[in-house]
């Protein structure tokens, strides 16, 4: 085999290669921006008006894992989930309903194992209720809009508020801050 033909046969691989990369990285981005809008009709950044969803609907829309932390108040193993030591600047949403619910700048280690802040993005963002489970006397944290459980307050935080959201990463959904249309003083 000649060295041009050689050449060609690289060329061609080399091309192929390219182009199922490309491909693929117009899937993953297709649909990270669609997950909003298949398969869970919920779903949104914006809307904050409150859901009355059966748990009924939510098994048919929801991943198991989800499912069963959010409407079964299952628990993630602590130092398992991908946020309790992730350091992203970016808004921390409901992963069920697309609720506004932290901001990185809230976030705190607080070594316990799952994702720690301090304070909600707004008042309404969270509802608590009185959570005596396992000989324990906690409050629980559920998203205020779709009521799905999302973890446990502590009043053991940081200053200011000396609070701490002990949240389960697999219903927190991270969207980082734009940097392409930030200013730079």
């Amino acid at each position: 085999m000649s060295m041009k033909n050689l050449i060609k046969i690289f060329v061609t691989i080399l091309f192929a290669v390219a182009v199922s990369s490309m491909a693929s990285c117009q899937n993953k981005t297709e649909a990270t921006s669609m997950k909003d809008s298949t398969g869970n009709p919920y779903y949104s950044r914006t809307d904050t008006s409150v859901l009355n969803v059966t748990n009924a609907e939510w098994k048919k829309v929801l991943p198991e894992d989800v499912y069963a932390v959010a409407r079964e108040k299952d628990t993630e193993r602590p130092f398992t989930g991908k946020y309790w030591d992730f350091t992203g600047l970016g808004t921390y949403y409901c992963a069920v309903c697309g609720n506004k619910l932290f901001r990185s700048d809230a976030k705190f280690a607080s070594s316990c194992g799952w994702p720690s802040f301090f304070e909600t993005v707004r008042k309404n963002a969270v509802i608590y209720l009185p959570d005596d489970s396992y000989g324990m006397n906690r409050t629980e944290v559920q998203c205020g809009r779709c009521g799905s459980h999302l973890g446990h307050l502590f009043d053991d935080g940081p200053p200011p508020t000396g609070k701490r959201f002990c949240m389960n990463s697999i219903v927190l959904e991270f969207v980082p801050d734009d940097t392409t249309h930030q200013k730079t003083e």
